[in-house]
Formats: structure tokens, sequence, C-alpha cells
């Protein structure tokens, strides 16, 4: 089981234990996290779904984002990464969202948004929603594998503090 595995099996102890849910929208990992999370034997138990919105029409479509948020905003920030975790939650039976959204390169960059920039939203049914922004250095496969680390790290601290302070 490698260190991405390691985590998601974590995450998934703590839910399975509080008997909730995740679910996840993701852009630029395209899979990746809900990938390693079903790698874990007996998900099903609290992995709901996974969407894979890459376009903006997707993340309008499948999870409900403003389009004015991605107007004002971009597709690459925090509050489209916010709208993607709560329109995950809204459109799931999950407990737990997370959103991400970011620039995996090569192309794709900007001066106030270069490759490697990478905003993620962990979200609960409680209400709660903080967001993130990480720049990340490597090529399109270590700049996703730093985000699929990220989400799962920050998602996994999240479920433990709740789990504390429950």
């Amino acid at each position: 089981m490698n260190e991405l595995e390691k985590l998601a099996e974590q995450i998934g102890n703590e839910l399975l234990a509080r008997g909730e849910w995740l679910a996840l929208s993701e852009s630029c990992t395209g899979g990746w996290v809900a990938q390693t999370v079903t790698a874990i034997a007996g998900s099903s138990t609290w992995f709901d779904r996974g969407f894979v919105t890459y376009s903006n029409a997707a993340k309008i479509d499948m999870l409900g984002v403003p389009e004015t948020t991605l107007d004002r905003h971009g597709a690459v920030s925090e509050a489209t990464a916010r709208a993607m975790a709560q329109g995950t939650l809204a459109h799931s039976r999950a407990d737990w969202a997370l959103g991400i959204t970011g620039i995996a390169g090569p192309g794709g960059g900007s001066p106030g948004k270069p490759v490697g920039t990478v905003c993620f939203a962990w979200a609960s049914k409680d209400g709660g929603c903080e967001a993130q922004t990480c720049q990340f250095n490597g090529d399109r496969a270590a700049v996703r594998e730093q985000s699929v680390r990220r989400a799962l790290t920050g998602l996994l601290e999240r479920i433990t503090s709740a789990t504390v302070n429950a």
C-alpha cells in the first residue's frame, strides 16, 4: 500500500467509525483522489461518489457552481473550489466533500496563477468550508500527485479535528 492509499485508509477508518460519507469533485486531478479512495477495500461503506468536472460547463452543470463565480474569480480560485465542495455536498449524500481545481501544466499558467497553482476546499455537512491555495513544483504528474496528497491530508486533518471536537 502506497502513502496516498494509507491516507485514504485512515480517512475511511475515521468516516466508518462516525457512520459518515465522503464525496469528491476534482478538476486538475482528473479522478486521482477517487481512484486512491476506491483502491481501499470496503470503501463502498464510506465513499459515496466522485465528480470529475474538468470543464467550466461541467462545474456548472454537475455541481451548480455559479457562472458568476467562474467569471469573477476564474476556474482556479478558492471561490470556485468552495463552490465545488459545497455543490458536491448538495449533489450527494456525503457528510464531507472535497473540491480541487488547479493548473497542472505544462501550459495554462499566467503571472497571477502560475503552473502548479492548486486550490482546495474541504466542506462538511455542518456548514463548515475551508479553502486553501498551494503552489506546487515539478511537471504535470508531480503537481497532480502533490495535489492528491494535500487533498487527502487536509481531509484527514479536518475529519480528525471534528472527531476530537465532537
